[in-house]
């Protein structure tokens, strides 16, 4: 036969297994409070779907309207940080590539000052003025829609 455990009345009297008897009692009520509360919520919920279906068409049904919206918002939480991830590669490629140009155009004049070659000048060299007026123009952007710099 299976061995008693030690229950007493609910005076938080411990079990032989050290557990406060009271508690589980508590926690049990409690769980099964939210459980039957679960219960007749979906109860609730598949009336209206049910009520709203009869009534309205479905493209006016409140309900489906409502879940609507919300996915809307979801996703546009989800652009939006695409959004930011996607400016910030941005950011990122044209720091590079300034980086990267401005070095190779130094590293150029100093070779052609070497060589006794004549230097252009940054505004004479069409593709890098044209260049810096691109990266100009992006940061002007960004300080516009951020704020910052």
């Amino acid at each position: 036969m299976g061995r008693a455990i030690n229950k007493t009345d609910n005076c938080g009297v411990k079990s032989r297994t050290g557990h406060n008897i009271e508690q589980h009692q508590a926690t049990d009520g409690l769980v099964n409070l939210l459980t039957k509360a679960n219960h007749d919520l979906t109860v609730v919920q598949h009336r209206l779907e049910k009520e709203f279906q009869q009534v309205y068409r479905d493209n006016e049904n409140p309900m489906k309207l409502v879940f609507r919206i919300k996915k809307v918002q979801e996703d546009l939480l989800t652009l939006k940080e695409q959004c930011r991830e996607l400016l910030k590669a941005k950011q990122d490629v044209i720091d590079k590539a300034r980086t990267t140009l401005v070095g190779n155009r130094t590293l150029l004049q100093q070779m052609q000052a070497s060589m006794g070659i004549t230097l252009i000048s940054d505004s004479d060299d069409p593709a890098f003025a044209n260049f810096n007026q691109i990266v100009d123009e992006w940061e002007a952007q960004v300080r516009l829609r951020t704020g910052n710099w």
